[in-house]
Formats: structure tokens, sequence, C-alpha cells
């Protein structure tokens, strides 16, 4: 297996945390998780920047999401430094990374890279955000806060820009296509819900004091999850012309047998299974 290795990068960010031995352990795993997302991460919008700049997009555009990139692995680094701090290492062995979908059965490159888009910026960095976001709220001021507020202070950059880019293009967009992005976002909210509840555990139900270390409950996140698909997101996405109320539907309806846990990635998906599912939209 492969082994990600940010000790030496890491040991010199070490912020100062507090000493609190019982959840010692629960947060280095925590936070070494969150090394291996965050870091893991920086290859999705590699991919992205690339699709980008395949399907016209401005120069700007291009460089912001490939700046987004080197972001990801500066929040691999300072999640490191935490799991340091604690007296762990931050060295991890990792599973091989997925192939990144690049969608070539696309009618366009425009609209291959706006379902990545969909996926990774509106979707799950809008899900980080909140997520993230209430961590912060919860915890006392401190390095530990600071480094939180640094990579959440990102994250909310990342969603911000899938939101401005599909403003601006959405316009463009013809109704086939939005047709077709609706078909996917059925696709992408399955995955997005198998990937959270599957690093949600219901069963996680650290002490009060566990906030210091973002030691979160796994119920109360879920909600929060949740919460966020049906009240910021599919209303985002409805209000750019998407069919995502239907999609968000159609994906509950395939969700309710059975919730499996995935490997973190972006999901595809292939054109039989697009023209099965022209109830979407």
């Amino acid at each position: 297996m492969p082994t990600l290795d940010l000790r030496e990068a890491a040991r010199a960010r070490r912020p100062a945390v507090p000493e609190i031995a019982h959840l010692r352990e629960a947060a280095v795993m925590t936070w070494r998780g969150r090394m291996i997302n965050e870091h893991g991460s920086a290859r999705v919008f590699e991919a992205l920047s690339s699709q980008l700049a395949a399907a016209g997009l401005p120069q700007a555009d291009v460089a912001e999401v490939s700046g987004f990139a080197a972001e990801e692995r500066r929040h691999g680094v300072l999640c490191g430094a935490v799991v340091e701090a604690l007296g762990g290492e931050a060295r991890a062995e990792i599973d091989v990374p997925e192939e990144i979908p690049l969608h070539d059965d696309a009618a366009t490159p425009l609209e291959a890279a706006l379902r990545n888009v969909l996926s990774v910026c509106c979707l799950s960095e809008t899900v980080a955000v909140s997520l993230i976001g209430a961590e912060r709220f919860e915890m006392p001021e401190g390095e530990l806060r600071a480094l939180l507020t640094t990579i959440w202070a990102d994250e909310v950059g990342h969603s911000r820009f899938g939101w401005r880019l599909l403003e601006r293009v959405g316009p463009t967009l013809d109704a086939a296509t939005r047709v077709r992005l609706g078909e996917y976002l059925e696709v992408a909210l399955a995955h997005l819900v198998r990937h959270e509840l599957a690093h949600l555990p219901v069963g996680s139900v650290p002490p009060p004091e566990g906030v210091v270390y973002c030691l979160c409950s796994g119920r109360d996140a879920r909600e929060l999850f949740f919460d966020t698909v049906e009240h910021v997101i599919v209303p985002g996405l409805e209000a750019q012309g998407l069919p995502a109320r239907s999609a968000w539907r159609n994906a509950r309806r395939q969700l309710g047998l059975a919730v499996r846990a995935t490997g973190r990635g972006v999901p595809r998906v292939t054109a039989a299974r697009r023209s099965s599912r022209r109830r979407a939209g």
C-alpha cells in the first residue's frame, strides 16, 4: 500500500493542544483521517483544473482551481500537525488512489467539467463548509481552533467557486444539457450520502469535552448533513435551473433499502445508466 508521510512538514506546524488523556487516541485517529482525506483531495482539484482548461474556461478559473489543490495539500499538513501535537505520527498507509472520472461520455467538455464542479464544489465542499463550520463554532478559542478556521476558510472558497461558476455558465446551457446534469446529480447525490454516512457513524458519541478536539456526535453531524443538502444545496441548484429536487428524491429512493460505505472520490455515470434515467428532471 502507498504511504503518506507528512511528518517533517507537520512537525514544523504543530499547534498547542489541550491535554485530555482519555480522548487522545480518538483525536489522533480523527485528525489522521482528516490528514489523508484533505491531502488526497488535491488530486481531484488537479483533474478539475485540467478539465476546465479543456472546456475553454478562462485561465483565471483554471489557475484558481489549481490553487485549491495546493490548499488541500496544506490542509493535509495542518491536520498532520495536530496528529503530531497529540503525540501521534503524521504518517499513514493509504489506499491506492481511485481514478478520477473525467466523464468522457458527456456531450461536451464543458458538461464533463460541470459534472465534477457540481459534485466536488457545490456538493462535497458545501457540506464540508457546513460540518467544519459547526465544529469550529463549538470549539474554544485557541491554536487548534485557529488552525481549523484556516481550513474552513479555504473550503468556503472552494464551495463559492462552484456556485459562482454555475451562476455564470448556467444561463448558457440548453434544456437538454440541464436534463443530463440533473440525471448526473442523482448519481452524485447518492454517492455523497454514502460517503458522508460512512464517515459519520451513528455510534460516535464523544463526551462534551470532545469539542476541544473536534470530536463530534455522529448523529448530530448526520442531521446537519441532511439539512445542508435539503435546505442549501437542492434549493441552490434549483435556482440555477437544474432539476435538483427530483434528483434528490430519486437518490433517496435509490438509497432506501441500504446505504453502504464507499471510498472517497467523484461518482461516475455511464451513457447506458443515463439513458435508463430519463425520468430525472
